[in-house]
């Protein structure tokens, strides 16, 4: 009971900085020597990062050929052993909530209408609160995004976005650094047209916004798209275009986008899943023509469904501009692994809580204590955090 109260505590409360107001960027702030971090700009500090500070991540990772690695959270310890990982490897991080996941954050006990979703909401803002209180001690720069927003979850994403405007009013930033809106399933015109209305909201408190074109196959979080029409699974430029033009036209707009060539949720057998990141690199030769610009990659994209993706893909995605990927599937397995191979190491002293081969009468008490086996997995989540760092060239680069 105390410490479910501590922990009640801990997720109420809040430490915030007050965001600038958004300036252009330089080349010089990008390319290192920041107060806070040798090879980040001076906007980019310890904690959530917000407004300038994460426009200016976002362009410094792209400038340098890396992705932030985001991870899907659903409780404390999970955010904790993120922000380990990115502290030990020393790396900006992105920590996620999906719907179902800020669910669970709550309390799965809890009511859940489908028109309210409140306790998504409410696990989602319980959780941005908590990150916001420890990230900051562990020295590392953090992005907090909430995932895939189907038009079914809009009340969830409106009771986010109404918690990041209450918070800027206190603090001059947003709760969250950015949402994501899922509308793929949707007419490109409603995808493009929503986005925008959310996005004129959005910039108004410096919040960024991910919009996601065309499909991810496989399944994640309960969506279901193993059957999807493969068509559907490449973006093409044109489309891509679109929706840069038309969020690019939104004074303060910071977004990226998540287009399609041919992610899939999960994890799947090497060869069933043709990955085409050149449809990235044919998006971002397109647009720059459209502008007319020196850019050679006006746009920040992100990797979805970045488990179980074949090495030589992901380092060809990183060449088109991808600043963010998204690692799920991998980490689940590795927090259950820790926990499996703990079971297997200490099996004869978990079948009670009284008696071991040490002796009938010996206690186990050490053995099945939560604190044992969760730092076993929490462990395994940070050593395959480890390879993540690697493929997506993070490491290090805090300076």
């Amino acid at each position: 009971m105390a410490m479910s109260r501590v922990l009640v505590g801990l997720i109420c409360l809040a430490v915030a900085s007050h965001a600038a107001p958004l300036a252009p960027t330089t080349l010089n702030t990008l390319r290192g020597g920041g107060k806070a971090f040798p090879k980040m700009p001076d906007s980019v500090k310890p904690g959530v990062v917000t407004g300038q500070a994460l426009k200016d991540l976002y362009s410094t990772a792209k400038e340098h050929g890396y992705a932030i690695p985001a991870v899907n959270c659903i409780s404390s310890g999970s955010v904790n052993q993120v922000l380990e990982a990115a502290k030990k490897y020393n790396c900006p991080i992105m920590i996620q909530f999906s719907n179902g996941g800020s669910q669970f954050f709550a309390g799965k006990a809890l009511p859940n209408d489908k028109d309210k979703l409140q306790a998504c909401v409410l696990g989602a803002v319980a959780g941005a609160h908590y990150v916001r209180h420890v990230a900051e001690a562990y020295g590392v720069p953090v992005v907090l995004h909430s995932d895939h927003c189907a038009k079914k979850l809009l009340p969830w994403f409106d009771g986010m976005l109404a918690a990041d405007e209450e918070y800027f009013k206190k603090y001059g930033e947003p709760l969250f650094s950015s949402h994501m809106l899922d509308l793929s399933e949707e007419p490109l015109n409603e995808n493009i047209e929503t986005c925008v209305k959310y996005m004129k909201r959005m910039a108004k408190i410096n919040c960024g916004l991910e919009i996601e074109l065309g499909i991810t196959g496989g399944e994640e979080d309960g969506v279901n798209n193993e059957g999807v029409d493969n068509a559907s699974m490449y973006s093409q430029p044109e489309e891509i275009w679109q929706v840069y033009q038309a969020l690019s036209a939104v004074p303060n707009a910071v977004f990226s986008v998540a287009a399609a060539f041919g992610n899939v949720h999960g994890v799947y057998k090497v060869g069933n899943v043709v990955l085409r990141p050149d449809i990235l690199g044919n998006a971002q030769k397109f647009i720059k023509e459209k502008l007319n610009s020196k850019d050679d990659k006006p746009v920040n994209f992100v990797f979805h469904g970045g488990s179980g993706s074949d090495k030589a893909k992901i380092e060809e995605a990183l060449g088109y501009g991808v600043i963010k990927m998204n690692i799920d599937t991998d980490i689940q397995w590795a927090a259950w692994d820790g926990i499996r191979q703990y079971e297997a190491k200490n099996h004869d002293y978990l079948q009670g809580q009284i008696g071991n081969p040490d002796g009938d009468d010996k206690p186990n008490k050490k053995y099945y204590d939560p604190r044992a086996w969760l730092r076993k997995s929490e462990e395994s989540a940070v050593k395959r955090l480890e390879e993540t760092f690697k493929d997506l060239h993070t490491t290090g680069m805090l300076g």
